[in-house]
């Protein structure tokens, strides 16, 4: 394997004594060799296995030749957006531009076109009209088939088609471009590909195909919601790599995007391949003058320990992507790659994080995820603790005390996240207990997400209940260390089941706690989720119950305002709501009230007069507003 990074120009290319590529990777993100960016994992693997792979990355997407610096590749393009949908990088939830790509030198943002991959897959299909060309990453696994598409409001064919490329590799896809790879190294036409699992392809007939489910029509989901919230439900119990089974989605009368069932999940020591290889872990030079790629400074002291999530929430993606089955590297391979971060000059002795989409799962939840696979209409953690969850988090506690006994590593931090509900289903407190003594420093973040139950069951998370069992017993361990810490809730706004009501009700839970978060999310509809099907459908697709959705704008900045009720910008959208809600008893100055009366001075009258200032109740809650407001008026009148 090549040492250093690969080729990005001719010229790297030649140095190397290569007379053409076997695969040009086509990037969103700018170059950076670290295993926590997909291309590179990508290249990296196919190198392995003798592949020469060369990187554009972030082509001009308005000029052809942008994609021509090597010439044509032997066996194909690999086209992806980068590590983020191109839309969610573009684009904050308002749908508004956002200023700065942590991905691109500098900060810069609009190096890469809107729906990257489509753009992408044209632009090569101008210039090269017969080479394959396969879609891979987050954009292109998420948009595999027909979505629900939140920027143009409308619902998206699959990108196979819109893009002009010959197959998808979705998930994670190291299993995938291999056999891809030596397919096409044999001489075998892309056309004829169809036996790869965790691909996408398309076809004309499904007669050689075996035991598929054909989906409705695209043209049938446009017509009616309901069945592409079926057909979304039917998607989402074949994401399992045991169970699931080859889907078809029909177009018109002749074709059909074919999706075969996900690959199989990568064993320890294929994972521990994977991210062995001889990564740069930053950057390419050729960036530094720009500044350098901001996306780094969060990655580069930290370990990816697992892949895969059994947690299942609603508004995640990874059971689409990643899938559900955990897969986890060995304490060698962890440790080894700790070791290397202390003789960077640039390792203050603080590893940033250990985890993965959730830190502490370090195994599949229960033995038969091993064989068998995943339920297929059952979760693991929700709406309760399955009988069968196997919750012990001894192995993530033996690597975490191996990693602190590391010489010149001062702290290891957890950021990327754990679920509480897990950690109280281990009847043992020894993994609470070394997370606040240790892996701490001073707060801890979690995501209980909301508190109302009836908006917690359509996120697919834990009653509330649960969360405020967690805090009780984060407070009293924190009290036997004799340590000041504090937890720091991620909290969302305007997820499907969440009306005015629900977003009061938060409201009223901060005031008790005493915090206002500095930041709020808005639920964001991206691809492929359970709750962006509700977002577009108005219904749950587990079991097709209508969902109230809050779409206006004003009503979704009403309930954002509400969660930082005490910022003074906030004040009319937070006083409007509680007057929507009939929740006035909240404005006043008694201690449960959330805002104060306004002062505001009448044109005839030489003073201020309070507009709410009638008689209050013995709670210092305020009476009616109009009436009282109606009554200052006419005294106003009859002074003149």
């Amino acid at each position: 394997m090549a040492e250093g990074f690969l080729p990005i120009c001719r010229k790297d290319m030649e140095e190397l004594g290569w007379e053409q590529p076997d695969f040009v990777y086509i990037s969103g993100d700018a170059y950076v060799d670290h295993p926590s960016f997909g291309p590179a994992i990508i290249s990296r693997t196919l190198m392995a296995h003798g592949y020469k792979v060369c990187i554009i990355a972030q082509p001009d997407w308005k000029d052809d030749k942008s994609i021509c610096e090597f010439g044509e590749p032997r066996l194909g393009f690999l086209v992806s957006a980068g590590n983020m949908d191109s839309m969610v990088n573009h684009y904050s939830v308002s749908k508004k531009h956002r200023k700065t790509d942590a991905f691109t030198p500098g900060g810069v943002m609009g190096k890469r076109p809107d729906y990257a991959v489509v753009v992408y897959g044209n632009l090569i299909r101008r210039t090269y009209k017969k080479t394959p060309i396969i879609l891979g990453g987050i954009e292109a696994s998420l948009r595999r088939l027909a979505h629900y598409d939140y920027w143009s409001d409308k619902l998206k064919r699959s990108v196979l088609l819109d893009s002009g490329a010959d197959m998808i590799s979705y998930g994670m896809g190291e299993r995938s471009i291999v056999e891809i790879a030596d397919a096409l190294d044999s001489g075998i036409d892309i056309k004829d590909i169809t036996f790869v699992a965790g691909t996408v392809f398309r076809t004309k007939n499904l007669d050689d195909l075996y035991d598929v489910v054909v989906l409705p029509s695209y043209e049938k989901l446009k017509e009616d919601k309901l069945n592409y919230a079926k057909s979304f439900y039917t998607q989402y119990c074949n994401t399992g790599p045991y169970s699931g089974k080859c889907l078809a989605e029909p177009y018109g009368q002749q074709l059909y995007v074919v999706q075969n069932p996900p690959q199989r999940p990568l064993s320890q020591s294929e994972m521990d391949d994977v991210y062995e290889y001889p990564y740069m872990r930053t950057y390419h030079p050729s960036y530094e003058a720009d500044g350098g790629v901001p996306a780094i400074q969060e990655v580069k002291f930290s370990l990816i320990s697992n892949r895969g999530c059994f947690g299942g929430c609603s508004f995640c993606a990874l059971t689409f992507h990643q899938g559900r089955i955990v897969q986890t590297r060995s304490h060698e391979s962890l440790l080894a790659e700790a070791e290397k971060f202390t003789s960077d000059k640039a390792f203050k002795g603080y590893i940033h994080d250990v985890g993965g989409p959730t830190a502490n799962f370090r195994h599949p939840s229960c033995e038969k995820q091993l064989h068998a696979g995943v339920c297929k209409n059952r979760q693991c953690l929700f709406p309760t603790v399955c009988k069968n969850l196997n919750a012990d988090h001894t192995d993530y506690i033996k690597l975490l005390r191996k990693l602190r006994s590391i010489p010149k590593v001062k702290k290891v931090f957890i950021r990327s996240g754990i679920r509480f509900d897990y950690v109280l289903a281990d009847k043992k407190d020894t993994f609470l207990r070394e997370l606040c003594e240790y892996h701490v420093s001073g707060q801890l973040k979690v995501a209980p997400e909301h508190v109302s139950d009836k908006v917690l069951r359509k996120m697919g998370k834990p009653a509330h209940q649960v969360y405020q069992q967690f805090v009780k017993k984060y407070k009293e361990i924190n009290k036997e260390l004799q340590k000041d810490q504090f937890l720091v809730p991620y909290l969302m706004s305007s997820h499907p089941g969440s009306s005015l009501k629900e977003a009061v009700e938060l409201a009223e839970y901060l005031r008790e706690l005493g915090y206002m978060p500095e930041q709020v999310q808005d639920f964001y509809p991206t691809p492929s989720t359970i709750s962006t099907c509700m977002y577009y459908t108005g219904v749950d697709p587990r079991d097709m119950s209508a969902v109230y959705v809050p779409k206006n704008p004003h009503e979704k900045a009403m309930q954002r305002a509400l969660i930082q009720y005490r910022d003074p910008k906030n004040y009319d959208l937070v006083l409007e709501a509680l007057e929507k809600c009939g929740r006035m008893d909240l404005v006043g100055y008694g201690k449960q009230c959330l805002i104060r009366p306004r002062k505001r001075k009448y044109p005839s009258d030489k003073g201020r007069v309070d507009e709410h200032s009638g008689k209050r109740n013995s709670q210092g809650n305020l009476a009616s507003v109009k009436r009282v407001k109606k009554k200052t008026i006419r005294n106003i009148h009859k002074k003149k």
